[in-house]
């Protein structure tokens, strides 16, 4: 088992050896964002982890190993002034699981310039992504979960807009040997494409400029290109190390496998002392060249309020080289 998959991640990474990167050729980049502190700190290598309300983004079949229901509300300062958003609550129902999530990067709102306008015209514009999605995951045996999300994403500036849906497809597979290892796959963003529409795009047209007392007035509208979504493949596997009452230590590694970048991986690790104190640290996008990410970290806690319900906080690090780095925070809810 573990031979075969060396063997298809080694034939992942040399599948576009030499080929050209397809970087800015997707639509809804904010797509690829990770989400949540406890999967950034370990370096966003958490596809065979999944096991809080950040599965709906990393592996949604995760869920189905939950034996508690979890919200979690995740903020994250990003780059250039920006704020990405995300909220996941997961319910569990029995053998399965039902989950809903919702993403948001925003910016404050601009003035307008035009050429006539240079310092603004008084009027302000703004722009962002959305994505809403719901999640249903269930245990087919109790080594093996699956699960799918049909999600609606939206992007925005000023007056026009671009919409799609699309799926996300997800495994997980809990091994026999090495402490129970996990196995997840699984493919994102699989949709239609998006291309922009809006009340900017329509325009006044005479059709003949020559010819009198034809309608000189017919609408017409621009035309704009349509930019398919950035659909994902990740494998990943994740091993306890050591295992007690007292300690935990969890290494995870996850391979991607993007439609517009090449082939990275991520590495990372998660020590937990009484389950209830957490440090973690990884690097993302091994092997992609000219990478701006590299080096995460993080800690959290988790402690019981209210009989069985548990509430925790969690913080992550990550270095954007040039660009800022980023800080997220999440609070996180069981019960």
């Amino acid at each position: 088992m573990i031979i075969l998959i060396l063997a298809l991640l080694l034939t992942l990474f040399s599948t576009q050896a030499g080929a050209q990167t397809k970087v800015g050729t997707t639509a809804a980049p904010f797509l690829g964002i990770a989400v949540g502190p406890r999967a950034i700190g370990s370096g966003g290598a958490f596809v065979a982890q999944a096991d809080d309300a950040t599965a709906l983004y990393w592996n949604n079949a995760g869920i189905a190993q939950l034996t508690m229901s979890e919200i979690i509300v995740s903020h994250d300062e990003w780059i250039a002034g920006m704020s990405f958003d995300y909220v996941g609550a997961v319910f569990n129902i029995g053998s399965g699981a039902f989950g809903m999530s919702f993403t948001s990067l925003s910016m404050d709102e601009m003035e307008v310039t035009t050429v006539l306008d240079p310092e603004g015209n008084g009027e302000r514009f703004d722009a962002g992504s959305v994505a809403v999605g719901l999640t249903y995951a269930y245990a087919l045996t109790d080594r093996f979960y699956i699960g799918g999300t049909a999600k609606y994403i939206r992007e925005y500036i000023w007056k026009e807009s671009a919409h799609s849906f699309a799926c996300d497809l997800g495994t997980l597979y809990v091994t026999e040997f090495f402490n129970g290892m996990r196995i997840g796959a699984v493919i994102t963003n699989f949709g239609s494409s998006m291309e922009m529409e809006g009340d900017d795009l329509v325009f006044q047209h005479d059709i003949d400029e020559n010819q009198d007392g034809n309608n000189d007035n017919t609408l017409g509208s621009w035309m704009t290109d349509s930019w398919t979504l950035p659909i994902n493949f990740r494998v990943g596997m994740a091993v306890e190390l050591m295992q007690t009452d007292m300690h935990r230590v969890t290494m995870m590694t996850d391979v991607t496998h993007p439609n517009d970048n090449e082939e990275s991986m991520n590495l990372g690790g998660e020590y937990a002392y009484k389950n209830t104190f957490f440090l973690r640290a990884g690097y993302k996008s091994l092997f992609l060249g000219k990478s701006e990410e590299g080096i995460t970290c993080g800690a959290g806690f988790l402690v019981s309020q209210f009989g069985s319900a548990q509430m925790g906080v969690d913080y992550a690090f990550q270095d954007f080289g040039r660009l800022e780095d980023t800080h997220t925070l999440s609070l996180r809810m069981r019960f």
